[in-house]
């Protein structure tokens, strides 16, 4: 068995067997019918059976970064990449209801109703109510539809085509595959291990928040990639049409411009970014302030009027302190820290120049992180878009930021401070590492004698 496995390629086929075979597992553990795992000790057990996957995932990661592997592993790579999102297509959304809401709005808009203008439990819309998705709708007595312009383009689409989970998860996984295939094209051009597109393609957080539940994230997944690819073709303006786009799928990819505009490139991304984000809004004004959707509804559920939504605030709460005693101190120090850092991104220059695809993928990644942790959501499926830099530029925290989360699939704990813990107290440890590593590095490589 040792001599079959010393072959690293061979090693990574091994791993991608077993990775698929507990993510299988995990799936079985699901009550068919049931609408979350089936209780909670099954729940329990399933996020621990995923997190074996998860030990497994960052094996097969440590292996493509440290072996040379034939160009040949790639087709073992998409292929397990494959197999593990088809064995999850056909399965019911149950670790979320997100996607019932995406359908109901993909309806809606084909019946030729704009989404933002009725709750689904408005009179208006009784017409269309069916029992295999509005009975599943979250929120559908009170609220609005959340999602940007970007997105209900999206559903409309599908909604034109099929009113089915299974056609709105393809659409998802279909937007996914052009972020994997626009990284790809990013790390041919940089001269970089196809490989490493493991990292993305195998991480189990995004297999499940995207194959099984078919989360919208995917859609602003697969246009950053695009949107990456055409700033590294020097396509500016495009780059900044793409980002513009994906902020109105999701709003945290507005956190990466700066990476987009360093070296000078400013006014071009900016400016097509800010007009195709108008041009998204435009069919959806009749709605008038309902446009915005039940974004400051969802802002005030999390928390985060309060404070106590967010992770930093709600640790300080457990030593006495006053998160909304402390929030506006909050977010004033975490606005002004990413704000220098766009500033230094944008216009600063490197000390050690790294070649344009990694440097944009490296600030990218460091953006989208820092922002990502300062809101420190509380769903899984917030986080793998960080999963897609790092292909690239594969700092060991945003890899880690990027799959860990799974384990906010459940909450023992029911307590927004100690169970994230897992993932953000780790997370600080490794970037402290690199960073640390990073200081150290240029002294270590001086000549010795040289004056430090």
């Amino acid at each position: 068995m040792t001599r079959l496995l010393a072959s690293p390629v061979r090693r990574l086929a091994a791993l991608g067997l077993a990775l698929l075979v507990v993510n299988v597992g995990a799936l079985a553990i699901h009550v068919p019918g049931a609408d979350t795992v089936g209780s909670v000790t099954r729940a329990n057990v399933f996020v621990g059976v995923v997190v074996v996957g998860l030990g497994l995932y960052l094996l097969a990661v440590r292996l493509v970064l440290r072996e040379r592997l034939p160009r040949a592993a790639l087709w073992t790579i998409l292929g397990v990449a494959v197999l593990m999102r088809a064995a999850l297509l056909l399965a019911p959304p149950f670790l979320s209801s997100d996607i019932y809401r995406y359908v109901w709005d993909g309806q809606v808009q084909a019946a030729g109703i704009n989404p933002y203008r009725y709750i689904p439990a408005d009179p208006a819309l009784e017409q269309l109510r069916d029992p295999a998705v509005y009975p599943l709708i979250n929120r559908k007595d009170y609220a609005r539809t959340i999602y940007p312009p970007a997105a209900q383009m999206v559903f409309a689409a599908v909604g034109q085509v099929s009113h089915g989970v299974t056609a709105m998860k393809l659409a998802m996984l279909g937007f996914e595959a052009l972020g994997v295939l626009a990284m790809l094209a990013i790390l041919r051009g940089a001269g970089l291990p196809s490989a490493r597109i493991l990292i993305y393609a195998w991480n189990p957080l995004a297999l499940w928040s995207f194959a099984c539940d078919g989360h919208v994230d995917a859609v602003a997944i697969g246009l950053l990639g695009l949107a990456l690819l055409a700033r590294t073709r020097h396509r500016y303006g495009l780059a900044g049409a793409l980002l513009g786009a994906a902020t109105l799928v999701k709003l945290l990819p507005v956190a990466v411009a700066p990476a987009f505009v360093r070296g000078g490139r400013l006014w071009r991304p900016m400016l097509l970014g800010a007009a195709v984000i108008a041009v998204l809004y435009l069919p959806y004004l009749g709605a008038g302030a309902n446009v915005l959707g039940f974004a400051g509804g969802y802002g005030v559920e999390e928390g985060y009027e309060t404070g106590a939504g967010y992770w930093l605030l709600a640790g300080l709460g457990h030593l006495g302190l006053s998160p909304p005693g402390l929030l506006r101190t909050y977010l004033v120090c975490a606005g002004l820290t990413l704000a220098a850092l766009a500033l230094r991104i944008a216009f600063g220059r490197d000390r050690a120049p790294a070649p344009d695809a990694v440097a944009l993928c490296r600030d990218a990644g460091l953006l989208a992180a820092l922002t990502t942790c300062a809101a420190s959501p509380h769903y899984a499926w917030y986080y793998p878009w960080l999963a897609l830099p790092a292909v690239v530029a594969p700092a060991p925290a945003l890899i880690w930021l990027g799959a860990a989360p799974i384990l906010f699939l459940i909450d023992p704990l029911n307590d927004r401070f100690l169970w994230p813990s897992l993932v953000f107290v780790p997370a600080l440890v490794l970037a402290a590492r690199a960073l640390w590593q990073a200081r150290t590095a240029p002294l270590a490589a001086l000549p010795e004698g040289t004056a430090r």
